[in-house]
């Protein structure tokens, strides 16, 4: 089971903000900072320490990864858990960042309980999508385009590209059809540094998320099994309900010790 601490951010969290819809899109989740903005809810202060915590700790600037888009990770973790759809014992999430050029390493691998970065490579996107930034994301079959969206790293098998990843599309609408169009974690030989110096980009695949057969092995037995995996990308019409703070409610606190301990974050 993950460690209690790292519930106490998101539930505060998740008791202070009630929105009015039941879908919640990228633009809802911009930082503040709470020093300058008396507003902001102590819940959304844990929260943003919680997240700011992380990001400091694995160096993620550093990396390239954008503290926004990890918070949206972040949160969808925490929605994915609350419905069973990720193991309870889960602490690894994948990022995968299609508004950054292929040229950069904009896959991000962090274990949260250690609160350590396992991996940060490159990543392939649909050849239907965009050059080299993915631009346009399609749910369909045969579109040979990237799907934006949390998923859930299921089983382990062996295909055409060799040994691959199984991924669960979880938003209706924008991956949800990722079983059907065989969107899988794969090693393909065009996600390479040589392809970045021959093309100016790295080469494109069928709308799966491709990675260096090097670390294709590797990255498959660290996320298979039910962890969260999170597709960004400039999509102004991307919206989800596992980016919905007020389910984390069920993970409130069974005592007053724990909101004491909370409070003492600050």
């Amino acid at each position: 089971m993950i460690k209690s601490f790292l519930w106490i951010p998101c539930a505060f969290f998740a008791v202070s903000l009630t929105l009015n819809s039941p879908v919640y899109t990228p633009n809802s989740f911009s930082l503040k900072d709470s020093t300058e903005n008396s507003s902001v809810s102590l819940a959304s202060r844990l929260f943003n320490h919680y997240v700011d915590n992380i990001y400091q700790t694995c160096a993620l600037q550093n990396s390239g990864l954008d503290v926004a888009v990890l918070k949206k990770a972040i949160t969808g973790y925490y929605n994915l858990k609350l419905a069973d759809k990720i193991t309870s014992n889960s602490c690894i999430i994948t990022i995968v960042d299609l508004a950054k050029s292929s040229c950069t390493k904009r896959m991000w691998i962090i274990d949260l309980q250690k609160q350590k970065l396992l991996l940060n490579t490159w990543v392939a996107h649909g050849q239907n999508s965009g050059a080299d930034v993915a631009s346009h994301f399609s749910n369909n079959v045969d579109s040979f385009e990237s799907s934006i969206g949390f998923y859930v790293t299921d089983k382990v098998y062996m295909g055409k590209h060799g040994r691959s990843l199984k991924l669960n599309g979880m938003d209706e609408g924008f991956n949800d059809r990722a079983n059907e169009r065989d969107i899988v974690l794969h090693a393909a030989p065009y996600v390479c540094e040589a392809s970045i110096k021959e093309l100016g980009r790295l080469g494109r695949s069928q709308g799966c998320p491709a990675v260096s057969p090097l670390l294709a092995n590797k990255i498959i037995d660290t996320i298979k099994g039910k962890n969260l995996l999170f597709i960004n990308g400039n999509d102004g019409s991307y919206s989800s309900k596992y980016l919905n703070p007020d389910m984390a409610v069920r993970i409130a606190f069974q005592d007053n010790d724990s909101a004491s301990s909370a409070n003492a974050m600050l």
